[in-house]
């Protein structure tokens, strides 16, 4: 008889975001078991493998090479990725390009939000104010 090994969902989705040698609970051999069951698996994997490469390569002339592979797979979650991404490939195509980030500002307007959200309808626009600056002066 042969032995059943479970794998965790968990395990196979954070290939997405790391490479298998930093998978505690999966090794190489049971994820190819897996890819062997679900060969549609296989194509993710490469997918998103390719499209890291793509960004951390910044090869942006592949990209729509890559969004004609991504489309023939017709999975839902990746059809709106790839709609995401022809929707703003300008935005897209300079993300890849150049270093710049926005993360500063981004990480301001969140802190402005989150005082705002604990103040809600208890104060004016001024306190708001005299808080965020109050706020950024102690750091």
């Amino acid at each position: 008889s042969s032995k059943t090994e479970i794998v965790k969902r968990q395990s196979l989705i954070q290939l997405l975001y790391k490479p298998i040698s930093q998978i505690k609970k999966l090794s190489q051999e049971q994820l190819n078991k897996v890819i062997e069951l679900y060969p549609k698996l296989k194509e993710v994997y490469d997918l998103t493998e390719s499209f890291k490469a793509l960004v951390l390569g910044k090869r942006i002339e592949e990209l729509e090479k890559w969004v004609s592979k991504a489309k023939a797979l017709d999975i839902p979650g990746i059809n709106s990725f790839v709609n995401g991404i022809a929707g703003d490939i300008d935005a897209i195509n300079n993300a890849v390009i150049y270093d710049y980030s926005n993360g500063l500002a981004e990480g301001s307007v969140n802190k402005v939000k989150v005082i705002k959200r604990i103040m809600y309808g208890r104060c004016s626009f001024d306190m708001l104010r005299k808080k965020v600056l109050r706020l950024e002066g102690s750091r």
